[in-house]
This record gives structure tokens, C-alpha cells and sequence, in this order.
């Protein structure tokens, strides 16, 4: 968390990393004919945010190139981890930070590279037999925690965490980051249910509203409606923001909570930073490129994004 630099530097700090996730997933992209690149597009100023600005997290425990995967939790696999050690220590007074879009890991690995937190060596072993680098996040995945399984499952486990941390009075929060299609899931709404009811003050969810899943636009597939208006009767200090406004962003959580959890739904651009991704619209999901000539298209974008960013730098 960046508390002692004023406004413009740290925003500027920021916007840079949100930048240069954006480069380097599409730059995998590209390398791998394919990927999980609109995420990147509307989630990068929300994930640099909270991890440069919002939450307190200690200096990553992890190795900068992750380890292979040592098998699933067992009491007889003393070498099981999960990929927490990223976000720092579980110290009392420190923060934690709980993934749930399974399907980001990409974004989240571009992240942590950028905050110095892996290496990009690591990126090498994305999707690799054997490796925890894996293109659908698990909880040995770097910067993960849990284990999302079907989406919507995330925000029970972060709430279990977080009614353990109450317990025990420590004064860290725990932040979850969500997508909007997560709302489709009755779990997510039973888990705002026992939130409001423990009281849960040292939670925070931010949630990508990006208006986009894998068979078009959210309202096409199952429209939810006005999303503040449900939280609030489930008793959410709920907050709706400019996605791309890194102030915006960080001005809920210096709040005061008032005993309530805070949801913070960051409304978003799922091309933002990329507007030939507009031409695959509704579906953007995963861009897999049709043919050398699209890809070529794309190349042309990387070079011209490399050049403004450098420029803006």
C-alpha cells in the first residue's frame, strides 16, 4: 500500500502498472495464438489498485519462479502449499487478498510480475504439465489462496476466513475480487446473506463488472438487474464506480464501515486499452485469433500500445 506519495504519484504508479498488465498479457497473447485478454482489459486498474494502493500486504514468502505442483492437501504431503505466500505473510495485522475468477489468472500472474512479486521466468511454465502456473487458477496457483471450483464458490470460503479473523480480533481485512457473472449463483448470495449476518466489517468485495461472460453479455444470458440495489438489501455497504478511475477505486475503502461489509462494483470496459476487441463483440471472452492476418492486426496494436506506453513513461 502507497500511503506516503501524493495523489498524482502514486495514481500515476498505478495507471503505469494497469498499463503494463494490459501490455503483457496481450504480449502472451500473441506468443501463445490465444488467451484470456478482455480481463485484462477491464480488471487491470482494479487488481493494481488494490494491490499498490488499498490493501496492507507484506513482501511476497514465495519463490520468484513458482515451484511444481507437490500434490493436493493431505496430512501425508507435508510439501502441499497454495500460492498465498505471494500476497505476503498471515500476519494478524496484515491484509488478505482472495481470488475467485478463476479464469483471470493470467491477469493476476501479469500482476504480481509487475509489482515485483514472481518473475516473468514464471510466465515460461503457464499452463505447463506439472506446473502451478496454470491457466485456470487453483489454490497452489501464484497470488491464489483457494480453489474456486465453479465460480461463485470463492466469496463462502473469504467469508469463513473472515469471520475466523473477527474471532480472533485481528485488524486486517480480508479483500475479495470477483466477476459480475458470479452473480448468477444462488452461493453468492447465501455467502452476502452470512456477511450480513456475523457482521462481517472486515470484508471488502470488488467485483469487475465487466457485462461479459463466455456466451455473450451478462443481461443477454441472465440479466441481474440493479446489483446496488440487491446488496443493499442484503445489508452491503455498496459502491459504484468508474473501473478505470483509479481514485474512484480507492476512495471506498477509506470509508468508514459501519459495522457493514463494503462491495465496491467497478463498472468496466472489457476492450478498454484495445478497441479492435469491439469488432468480436458480444463475445469476448477468449480471444483466439482466426486467421495470421487478424493476428498480424493485433501485432500491430501491441507495437502501437508498447510505443505510447513508453512515451507516457
Amino acid at each position: 500500500m502507497q500511503s506516503n506519495l501524493n495523489p498524482e504519484q502514486w495514481q500515476s504508479d498505478v495507471q503505469r502498472v494497469a498499463d503494463s498488465i494490459r501490455l503483457r498479457v496481450l504480449d502472451h497473447v500473441l506468443r501463445h495464438k490465444g488467451g484470456y485478454m478482455s480481463q485484462a482489459c477491464s480488471s487491470a486498474e482494479t487488481l493494481a489498485t488494490l494491490y499498490m494502493r488499498i490493501m496492507k500486504l507484506g513482501e511476497s514468502e514465495s519463490p520468484m519462479i513458482p515451484p511444481p505442483f507437490a500434490g493436493v492437501p493431505s496430512k501425508d504431503n507435508p510439501n502441499y502449499f497454495t500460492g498465498a505466500g505471494y500476497n505476503g505473510a498471515k500476519a494478524p495485522h496484515l491484509d488478505r487478498f482472495i481470488f475467485s475468477p478463476a479464469h483471470y489468472a493470467l491477469v493476476l500472474y501479469a500482476l504480481l510480475i509487475e509489482t515485483d512479486r514472481m518473475s516473468e521466468e514464471g510466465l515460461a511454465q503457464f499452463n505447463q504439465d506439472g506446473s502451478t502456473v496454470e491457466m485456470i487458477g487453483a489454490e497452489h496457483s501464484p497470488g491464489c489462496e483457494v480453489t474456486s471450483g465453479s465460480l461463485a464458490q470463492t466469496l463462502s470460503q473469504a467469508a469463513g476466513i473472515a469471520l475466523a479473523r473477527k474471532m480472533r480480533g485481528d485488524s486486517g481485512k480480508v479483500f475479495v475480487f470477483m466477476s459480475d457473472g458470479e452473480f448468477q449463483e444462488g452461493q453468492t448470495w447465501e455467502a452476502f446473506q452470512v456477511m450480513n449476518h456475523y457482521k462481517l466489517d472486515n470484508m471488502a468485495v470488488y467485483v469487475d463488472v465487466n457485462g461479459q461472460q463466455v456466451d455473450g453479455r451478462t443481461e443477454d444470458v441472465m440479466n441481474m438487474g440493479d446489483l446496488q440495489k440487491k446488496l443493499e438489501a442484503f445489508r452491503m455497504r455498496v459502491y459504484t464506480v468508474d473501473g478505470h478511475d483509479i481514485a474512484a477505486l480507492a476512495a471506498p475503502a477509506e470509508m468508514p464501515d459501519y459495522g457493514r461489509p463494503l462491495v465496491v462494483l467497478s463498472k468496466t470496459d472489457p476492450t478498454h486499452g484495445l478497441p479492435r476487441l469491439k469488432e468480436r463483440a458480444p463475445k469476448l471472452h477468449y480471444l483466439r485469433f482466426t486467421s495470421d492476418e487478424e493476428q498480424a492486426m493485433y501485432e500491430k496494436d501491441f507495437k502501437e500500445m508498447t510505443a505510447k506506453f513508453k512515451r507516457k513513461a
